[in-house]
C-alpha cells in the first residue's frame, strides 16, 4: 500500500502560481501512476492530469493544458503540480491519487489510493 500527502494549497490571485506536491509513503512511488483530481464545491471530482510510473507518459484536462504541469521525482517518492496563469475557476480542493496501472490513468475509478486534499483558491 501506499499513503499519500497533499500539501503547498493556499490563497493566491488570478493570473498568479502554486506548485503543488504529494508526498508518498509505504510502497515507493515508482509501483504506481499518478495523477491529480479536484473538487469545486457542489461540482464532481475531475481529473486534471495524469502521469506514468516513469513520468515519460502525462495527460491533462482540456481546462488546463497549457497551464499546469504534472511532473514526478521518483528518488524523492513526489509527484508535483505546478499551476500557473491560475483562473477563479481552478478554485478547488486538489487530491493526489495512485493506482498500479503503468501508463497515466484519466478515469477516476482507476485509482486505488487517495490523499486527503489540499484547498486551492483563487481570487479576482
Amino acid at each position: 500500500q501506499v499513503q499519500l500527502v497533499e500539501s503547498g494549497g493556499g490563497l493566491v490571485q488570478a493570473g498568479g502560481s502554486l506548485r503543488l506536491s504529494c508526498a508518498a509513503s509505504g510502497r515507493t512511488s515508482s509501483n504506481y501512476a499518478m495523477g491529480w483530481f479536484r473538487q469545486a464545491p457542489g461540482k464532481e471530482r475531475e481529473l486534471v492530469a495524469a502521469i506514468s510510473r516513469s513520468g515519460g507518459r502525462t495527460s491533462y484536462a482540456d481546462s488546463v493544458k497549457g497551464r499546469f504541469t504534472i511532473s514526478r521525482d521518483n528518488a524523492k517518492n513526489t509527484m508535483y503540480l505546478q499551476m500557473n496563469s491560475l483562473k477563479v475557476e481552478d478554485t478547488a480542493v486538489y487530491y493526489c491519487a495512485a493506482t498500479e496501472a503503468v501508463g497515466p490513468r484519466t478515469s477516476q475509478i482507476a485509482y486505488n489510493y487517495w490523499g486527503q486534499g489540499t484547498q486551492v483558491s483563487v481570487s479576482s
